[in-house]
């Protein structure tokens, strides 16, 4: 009943926040100005992800005064340092250098709080392992505001991936990442009722690059909190997040391939090919959720029912990331 009302307060606080907050930028004209590479039409207001990061640092502040030993001054540091330099860059468009020094600089606090990846199944990663997280946590911040280029679609991921690790947290009877990943889950449900298409506000580099940080330095923090083998939770990390990782891993890739500049904005990802293919932002959003929340059930049933991540999780993620590539080359076919 407790974890009900905290949640339905961060909900409640989280959708009135974003509200007030539209309507503050609104005044103040800090619209998105649609271009060429643009998804959207019109002038729309964006930063609004900083309502959910406002909301988010608090509860975990809150949530470490009833959990001290919990407490990590590395992810509070560098959500800090992320959130700043990512809202300046939504207000100044700052120079890509800074912002990715500023996510190596996050990288580094995170992993000499918590520590870093020192095994992965039965491999020992050594000094490997801090040079492999480190690239895991700013790879994901970048994903994570790539991805955010269509109405509702990094919300909506963030509600599913932060329900996968309250449940993760239950299971293993973590209760500061159940009640945190609880808030990161209702705060960005808040925004997604003012981000579903057509959006009445975006959550700009702030709110994206926030949640890709949280979401890839959680697993760190779960690891540390239980006696569970850091592996599992490393891979959960991947999964709950997985279409997003996927995207933007086979994007960089085949960008790379063309021998194209993969620092200039481009239309490229999979789920921007879909709206131009002519589908709309809902419809490709419900079907990144829908495949993201059938995964994440597949990787819960996975730890409950077989004790470990084995191949029903393996065999769905294959079974799903194939059927989203079959979508696009249906639509895609389906426009020529």
């Amino acid at each position: 009943m407790t974890s009900g009302l905290i949640f339905l307060a961060s909900f409640a606080i989280s959708y009135l926040g974003v509200e007030y907050f539209r309507r503050w930028v609104v005044k103040r004209q800090l619209l998105d100005i649609p271009n060429e590479r643009s998804s959207h039409v019109t002038p729309t207001p964006r930063g609004g992800g900083v309502v959910i990061v406002a909301v988010c640092i608090t509860a975990y502040l809150t949530i470490c005064y009833f959990y001290p030993a919990s407490f990590s001054w590395g992810y509070i540091a560098g959500a800090v340092l992320i959130a700043v330099v990512s809202w300046l860059d939504d207000l100044y468009s700052i120079w890509f250098v800074w912002r990715f020094l500023a996510h190596a600089v996050a990288a580094i606090l995170v992993i000499a709080d918590v520590g870093y990846w020192q095994t992965l199944f039965p491999i020992e990663l050594g000094a490997f392992g801090a040079v492999a997280t480190g690239v895991w946590i700013v790879w994901l911040v970048n994903a994570y505001n790539f991805m955010d280029g269509i109405d509702g679609i990094a919300a909506s991921q963030a509600v599913v991936a932060a329900t996968g690790w309250m449940m993760l947290g239950s299971i293993f009877d973590i209760p500061p990442i159940f009640y945190f990943a609880g808030i990161v889950a209702a705060s960005s449900l808040a925004f997604l009722l003012h981000n579903w298409q057509p959006a009445k506000i975006f959550m700009g580099d702030i709110g994206s690059a926030f949640l890709g940080f949280t979401f890839a330095t959680l697993p760190l923090i779960a690891a540390k909190e239980t006696n569970e083998s850091q592996w599992l939770f490393a891979v959960a990390a991947v999964l709950f997040v997985w279409f997003f990782f996927f995207d933007t891993v086979v994007t960089f890739f085949a960008r790379l391939v063309r021998r194209e500049n993969v620092f200039n904005a481009h239309r490229e990802h999979i789920y921007q090919k879909l709206v131009i293919s002519g589908l709309s932002h809902a419809r490709v959003t419900l079907i990144y959720s829908l495949l993201a929340i059938t995964l994440c059930i597949a990787t819960l049933f996975s730890i409950i029912f077989l004790e470990g991540l084995g191949m029903a999780a393996i065999g769905a993620t294959v079974v799903l990331t194939t059927i989203l590539i079959a979508i696009l080359a249906i639509q895609r076919k389906a426009v020529k």
